[in-house]
């Protein structure tokens, strides 16, 4: 039998791993930096027609193919790191801002999946020094799609913030401190002062006042 048991005192409650704040933050973090890191990866893979250019093949890193997702997964990132101290209020806020950032790069990362060649027209004006697209395949790999599941795992936090949230108490730095109250002190430094009165004035009579 448990201390708890023979006391009769109830077992302390332990929190749903789901609503502990350090997993939502840990969730959100992953979210963001699998976002981020997706862009520094190839996200297009260009062929060139071998008579246009001396190197026919060249890759386009998801940081030059859609820019946006950078930043919006920095974004999601600093909010994410925002809403293990945010208050109240502030949860609200920062859950617009993580829905904003996973919109923002899903969409962006779909946008390239679905039309590389519309994103890779910087790069192959770039390499070939003409806008003509004649020639020219690209294919997408697999980093866009992982990037935009991430953004929607950043919306799904956002959501999972604001439910998880409601039961998260505001850390408080300082505790108000009981101070002794003046009424309860004021009659024995008023008896105090009397007793020290009627020594002196025994004295001055020449009397012994312990006595």
């Amino acid at each position: 039998m448990s201390p708890s048991s023979r006391s009769g005192a109830p077992a302390p409650s332990r929190t749903p791993a789901l609503r502990r704040r350090g997993v939502l933050v840990l969730a959100t973090v992953t979210s963001a930096l699998a976002a981020f890191g997706s862009t520094t990866q190839a996200w297009l893979s260009v062929t060139l027609p071998q008579s246009a250019v001396q190197t026919p093949s060249i890759e386009v890193p998801g940081s030059d193919a859609a820019t946006a997702v950078t930043a919006f997964a920095l974004v999601g990132l600093a909010a994410a790191l925002a809403a293990s101290i945010a208050g109240r209020i502030a949860r609200w806020i920062i859950a617009v801002i993580l829905t904003v950032a996973g919109v923002g790069i899903a969409l962006s990362s779909l946008a390239v999946a679905t039309d590389p060649m519309t994103a890779a027209e910087p790069a192959i004006g770039e390499a070939l020094g003409v806008t003509s697209q004649d020639g020219a395949s690209v294919t997408a790999t697999a980093m866009p799609w992982l990037a935009a599941v991430a953004g929607l795992m950043l919306l799904l936090c956002a959501v999972w913030l604001l439910i998880a949230g409601s039961g998260w108490r505001t850390a408080r730095r300082y505790e108000n401190r009981q101070e002794p109250s003046p009424s309860r002190n004021a009659p024995a430094k008023a008896d105090t002062n009397a007793d020290e009165i009627d020594n002196w004035d025994s004295l001055s009579r020449g009397e012994d006042p312990t006595g």
